[in-house]
């Protein structure tokens, strides 16, 4: 007789928050709906940003899009987890979704630049990992940037400008990547994801399930 399928053990845990960075063009917003689409468990975290909003973007799924004021105001009043000012614009991360989605064991992913990486860090580095990708080559990363179509020629040579020195901040990071292969760097991600999801320190469900294993009384045949 075939023994039951048992289904499998659920250990309570704290959530992660799941940093991905990269220069402009170099693939970590495809990277991360890619995750969003098959992972039920991991949530976007939403920025907010003062920048025009562009043609392919939609109001509180990719940014909350607020003016300067009510940024500051944002900022002023200690609701960001952090913020930073990219290609002259303002971006944040709004604290309460984020802490609520911690509490409940749901992961938190941020597309965000090596800034406002570098203050979650120093705020949460316990629940951070993150990750930074490289283009393979400036070249290619130059092609991204006009292929993608949705930026000026002044916009593209600034991103440009700035992504060589985003990208001297690869060290600051848990893992990096070069992405010269779009499903080869996600399946990357993926393993670390779970990797991650599974450390000792994560999983505060560990102590009362291994209490039970070492009270339980093996049943004798």
């Amino acid at each position: 007789m075939t023994p039951a399928k048992t289904s499998p053990t659920k250990i309570a845990r704290r959530g992660l928050m799941m940093v991905i960075s990269s220069p402009s063009g170099a693939g970590k917003s495809t990277i991360a709906r890619l995750l969003l689409s098959k992972d039920d468990n991991l949530s976007l975290s939403v920025s907010v940003t003062t920048r025009s909003r562009r043609p392919s973007e939609i109001e509180g799924v990719h940014y909350h899009f607020v003016s300067e004021r009510e940024f500051e105001r944002l900022r002023d009043s200690d609701s960001l987890l952090e913020w930073a000012q990219v290609h002259g614009n303002f971006y944040g991360t709004p604290r309460e979704p984020v802490e609520i989605a911690m509490a409940e064991g749901r992961d938190m992913l941020f597309d965000i630049d090596w800034q406002g990486a570098q203050q979650l860090q120093e705020k949460m580095k316990a629940d951070v990992v993150s990750i930074f990708v490289l283009p393979p080559t400036m070249y290619e990363l130059q092609s991204r940037l006009h292929r993608r179509a949705e930026d000026t020629e002044e916009v593209i040579a600034k991103r440009l400008a700035n992504s060589r020195s985003e990208i001297e901040h690869w060290r600051e990071y848990d893992y990096v990547l070069v992405n010269d292969d779009l499903d080869t760097a996600f399946e990357a991600v993926q393993s670390i994801i779970r990797a991650e999801r599974i450390r000792r320190d994560r999983r505060h469900g560990l102590f009362d399930f291994v209490r039970g294993l070492l009270e339980e009384e093996p049943k004798l045949n």
